[in-house]
């Protein structure tokens, strides 16, 4: 089958490669003049034999959006759009509005395997119209892990499901982070635990926590037991953000989904305004000792395990006039 590919990055590169492997003819388009096939988009549906197919592969958002808009003015009705990135569902029903008005399909494919995929396979959820994904199934079954089609692909429902789909696939992939990391700190806090790889590695196999994301961690440790080095700055792209603000708005309680986003959040800050807040309360209700930025360190044992480093903004206490739990 002959594609259309634009965005030929970590994923699209990938993509392309493991589907000229199955057979496929993939003309490429790509900012990088290194990497593309063709010098346009309009040169792209052009070099294409109808229905033409074209896979897009780019950020969310303006880029998408961009792309979306440019091959609206250069497919023909009967060609098909699928739409691979990590856009919110919402997109995508604007997206197949502006294309259905012209006949154009569309597609929206959540995507997931990151680098492993070229060698091991993506999975696969996707949303829209039956017609619309039957004609690009021996792209989606190129693509996917081998073996049975159901344990690697989804045609999730209609347009928007496949993004959707993805959505939560990632809030869920932030909860299983977190709690890894967090078992992490702690077999890390106690010296009774001499081989906190070990452990992590022991349970790869046989175990009711053992998964991909394990896997990833044990090589991690394997490479640098200590994380030396490893700064624990983390971003998010949106995913995490979006499948706790659909919660909210069904009503579904996410606490260790959210829990996990705001984290990330925790992670960016050397010294939080929110913890400011509740050190000042506490010295104000309880009189507890309220530490001063930028002055020499206190003298009392900080209530920090051994395996974390220390805050760098820890300054001076001011004493209080009591000592209550709070």
């Amino acid at each position: 089958m002959q594609l259309g590919m634009i965005g030929l990055g970590k994923m699209g590169g990938n993509m392309k490669t493991r589907l000229e492997r199955a057979g496929h003819e993939v003309v490429g388009f790509d900012l990088d003049p290194e990497l593309r096939d063709v010098e346009s988009i309009a040169e792209l549906c052009e070099t294409l034999r109808a229905p033409r197919v074209v896979w897009v592969m780019v950020p969310h958002g303006r880029p998408t959006r961009m792309n979306i808009e440019m091959l609206a003015d250069h497919l023909e009705a009967g060609d098909l759009v699928i739409e691979g990135g990590n856009s919110p569902y919402q997109d995508d029903l604007a997206h197949d509005q502006l294309l259905s008005e012209k006949g154009i399909g569309y597609v929206d494919c959540g995507v997931s395997g990151g680098i492993w995929g070229l060698e091991n396979g993506y999975g696969l959820m996707c949303g829209g119209r039956e017609e619309h994904v039957g004609l690009a199934m021996p792209i989606f079954d190129a693509l996917r892990p081998e073996g049975p089609r159901e344990e690697g692909f989804v045609h999730a429902g209609e347009v928007g499901a496949g993004h959707y789909a993805k959505m939560v696939h990632n809030g869920i992939e932030y909860g299983l982070m977190a709690a890894y990391a967090e078992g992490y700190e702690l077999l890390m806090a106690k010296d009774i635990v001499k081989d906190v790889p070990g452990a992590f590695k022991a349970w790869s196999r046989g175990t009711v926590v053992r998964s991909w994301l394990l896997d990833l961690l044990v090589d991690a440790l394997e490479k640098n037991p200590g994380l030396e080095g490893v700064s624990g700055y983390t971003t998010d792209s949106g995913e995490g953000r979006w499948t706790v603000q659909e919660a909210i708005e069904n009503a579904v309680p996410m606490p260790v989904i959210s829990a996990a986003l705001f984290s990330r959040f925790t992670s960016r800050q050397e010294n939080s305004p929110a913890m400011q807040a509740v050190a000042a309360l506490r010295g104000g209700f309880g009189g507890h000792e309220v530490m001063q930025l930028g002055q020499e360190p206190w003298d009392r044992p900080t209530q920090v395990h051994q395996a974390a480093e220390q805050q760098h903004t820890r300054g001076k206490a001011t004493p209080g006039a009591a000592d209550n739990d709070a």
